[in-house]
Formats: C-alpha cells, structure tokens, sequence
C-alpha cells in the first residue's frame, strides 16, 4: 500500500474513533410527554375553558394570551398542535401563521375565531392551517380537529427524527468516506472510484464498508435514499475535493 494511502487510513481510523461519541442519538431530542395543544387567544374565558376541555381529553394545555408571548417560548420536540385566534392586539393569527409555519411543519395550527371572513379562511388554509372553525363550535369538533392535528404532529416529528439521524451519521463520514458515498450514489463501480480518487480497489472497499457501517444503510438502495433526503444532495457533489458539511 502506498505511503499516502497508509497514512490517510491511519488519520481516518483516529477520525472515526473521535466522532463515535461525539453524535448523540437524534431520538434522544424527541421527548415522550404527553402531546401538548397550545391556545393563543386574548379573551381570558376562552383561554380558562380550552385549558380545561384539552386537560380533561388526555392532552397537556399550554395558553398564552398574544402571540409574542407565544413566540418566546423555546421550541420543545413533544407532538403538539396550535389553537389559534385569528384576531389577536399585537401580531394577528394570520401574521403569527406566516413566521411560524414554514419553520414548524410538525406543529399544525387550527384557527378559531368569532369574525367569519371569506378571505381571511383562504389565506389561513393556503398557508397551511388544517382546520378553520367559527365560534361558537362544539367541543366534538375541536377535539376531532386537534386528534387529527396530534397525529399528523407525530408522523412529521418521526420524519424528522430520520433526518436527524441521517445528517448525523453523515457529519461522521471522514472526507475520503463522503467522497466514496457520492460516487457510490452515482452509481460508479468500486473500480471506477479508485481511478476516479487516485485509490486503490481495495481501500475503496474498505472506505464502502466503512460508508455502510456509519450510515446504518442495509444497501446500495437504501444508501441512495439516504443521499436523496440530505440537503444539498449528494447526488449533484462530485467525487473529487472535498464535500462541504450539510
């Protein structure tokens, strides 16, 4: 075996031992609490008897009175949706349904309100809300709005949750093990990536195997769906040079 190649092993050996401790579980993030439904609504009384219909329906209530109060409150990885007032003092449910909703896709937010507006309905839907209910509704429908809004809270928690753990595992890969893992995607055989890299067929195998382990792929496939979910993906990153963390 080469010098270079000698060395570069023994640097990527010290790598992988270094980073084995140094990414935690991403499920580690994810807490197991009770569902929480957050209410923002500036009435008192509607605050006061939300809280005590969500308690008594299993979920944990968290209420706030405005919408900046709302927003300082540090982001927690618990299913959850939001009840939401669209007419609000400060930051309205439309404008507050804008900052938050691109970020926090696994929160859906169910828009209440006592002012029915055609226009205001299109715009909340069209930016996402999943349920658009006029006051006074019945306590039923609520319910059945935010067990639909806790479901689909959950299915996008786990999503993000695999992405985590893909991103994870990728920010393990030594330089060499990310340039083997693009030419793999690809599609290119090991002999291929060997004259590609300036490598030998038998260290492309060890860096494969290696590539396998760290990613938790079962196969090439599997590897390539991974690839497909990283952002930017890998499949547009060349195999020469060095790829750039996500």
């Amino acid at each position: 075996m080469p010098h270079s190649e000698s060395a570069e092993r023994s640097d990527e050996r010290r790598m992988n031992s270094a980073t084995a401790s140094a990414h935690p579980s991403p499920s580690s993030h994810v807490s197991h609490e009770r569902p929480i439904v957050f209410v923002v609504d500036d009435d008192i009384s509607v605050r006061e008897s939300l809280e005590s219909l969500i308690r008594l329906a299993g979920w944990q209530p968290q209420t706030f009175g405005s919408a900046q109060e709302f927003l300082s409150r540090p982001r927690v990885f618990v299913p959850s949706c939001l009840v939401l007032d669209i007419s609000l003092p400060d930051l309205d449910g439309l404008e507050l349904q804008k900052r938050i909703a691109p970020v926090r896709t696994d929160m859906p937010i169910i828009f209440i309100t006592g002012r029915p507006d055609v226009s205001m309905t299109v715009r909340a839907m069209k930016a996402g809300a999943v349920e658009f209910l006029i006051k006074p509704y019945g306590d039923e429908v609520l319910l059945g709005a935010i067990q639909q809004a806790i479901e689909s809270s959950h299915v996008a928690l786990r999503r993000e949750a695999g992405l985590r753990s893909i991103r994870s595992s990728y920010a393990s890969l030594t330089p060499r093990e990310r340039q083997v893992m693009a030419s793999v995607v690809r599609g290119l055989l090991n002999k291929q990536i060997g004259a590609d890299l300036g490598i030998s067929e038998i260290t492309v195998k060890a860096h494969r195997a290696q590539v396998m382990r760290k990613m938790k792929a079962d196969s090439v496939p599997d590897l390539v769906n991974m690839a497909a979910r990283l952002n930017p993906p890998l499949e547009s990153q060349t195999g020469r040079g060095s790829l750039d963390e996500l």
